[in-house]
């Protein structure tokens, strides 16, 4: 980790503040400023690891990925933040064997990934693209859930069980004879998350997830994959330069500028710090970007990063009760 945002520059966090909660790694956190979407830490058990890791493609004079270690503990939700060109989506190839290191090494469940067992790292593993016409290839969407499990060699009933159940977790159930060329954006998305499904992985890494697709689609691909964290008990990757996503999608944030990790930390530790954001090209969610604008104006408002806190916040500013207001 080569940047670690300092707790006491967070806006509305420092020892002189009332009500704030001691985190189990020390720092405090504001009980009125937490994320709705934040949950203590699940686990211990680390599930993917990355050890110096380089990457380097052969047209290219520069390190694509410049030596990058991170952990990932199971059952986690972590974004890897970073402007276009920052190195996301070689980092997340490594990390099922699509591409080999120049140097480091990647461990998923404490095991090195080889070529010898490569294959059982991608039933842990699996990778949605962000480009699901990569991903999506057979005549029908069933046939297209299919190709995993039978490929892992699981008899007919089972394959057929597992696309059943994954069309119904990502809510296309009845597709099941639809060409995927004749699909919205978002609806082949949801068949590449739904192939990945079906082969039941620990951990499903989503690069881009919302690249592409308007708004309604790209909160129910959100709303998704927040489901498959809380109701299957998924590991979750996703890599984004939306910052507006962010807060109520992660509990922890790396980020990627220039394939370099330039910092790891929550998203109200990752927010509070200006010049990491400059200096990764990326900015302060538009939610902050409003209580910016009324600290400028001389109101002692802290910076929030999601609706539910702002809203919290600004009744604070005005001095009414969200309780007493009637407001859950």
């Amino acid at each position: 980790m080569k940047k670690k945002p300092d707790p006491s520059k967070i806006p509305g966090k420092g020892k002189d503040v009332p009500g704030e909660l001691p985190s189990e790694n020390g720092r405090k956190e504001d009980s009125s400023q937490k994320n709705p979407n934040r949950v203590e830490k699940k686990t211990d058990t680390l599930i993917l690891e990355v050890r110096k890791l380089y990457h380097r493609y052969p047209h290219l004079d520069e390190n694509a990925l410049d030596n990058i270690n991170l952990k990932i503990y199971k059952g986690e939700r972590v974004a890897v933040l970073g402007a276009n060109g920052a190195g996301k989506s070689t980092l997340f190839k490594h990390l099922n064997g699509i591409l080999k290191p120049l140097s480091g090494e990647v461990l998923v469940k404490g095991e090195k990934v080889t070529k010898k067992n490569v294959r059982a790292c991608r039933e842990t593993v699996g990778i949605v693209f962000q480009d699901p016409d990569d991903q999506v290839l057979a005549p029908s969407v069933e046939e297209d859930v299919a190709f995993g499990p039978i490929n892992m060699g699981l008899p007919r009933e089972k394959v057929e069980a597992r696309v059943k159940e994954a069309l119904e977790m990502v809510g296309l159930s009845g597709f099941e004879e639809r060409a995927p060329h004749h699909l919205s954006g978002g609806q082949k998305k949801l068949v590449a998350i739904a192939g990945i499904l079906a082969m039941r992985p620990e951990v499903i890494v989503l690069d881009e997830p919302t690249a592409g697709l308007d708004p309604l689609s790209s909160a129910r691909i959100l709303d998704l994959i927040m489901k498959m964290n809380r109701e299957l008990g998924i590991t979750l990757l996703l890599s984004t330069h939306d910052v507006d996503v962010v807060p109520y999608f992660a509990e922890r944030v790396f980020v990627l500028h220039h394939g370099k990790l330039e910092a790891d930390g929550s998203p109200e530790e990752i927010f509070s710090d200006p010049e990491l954001l400059r200096k990764a090209h990326l900015r302060l969610p538009r939610v902050a970007e409003v209580f910016e604008l009324l600290r400028q104006e001389g109101i002692n408002a802290a910076i929030q990063i999601t609706a539910e806190s702002a809203r919290d916040e600004i009744m604070r500013v005005l001095g009414r009760d969200t309780k007493s207001a009637g407001m859950k």
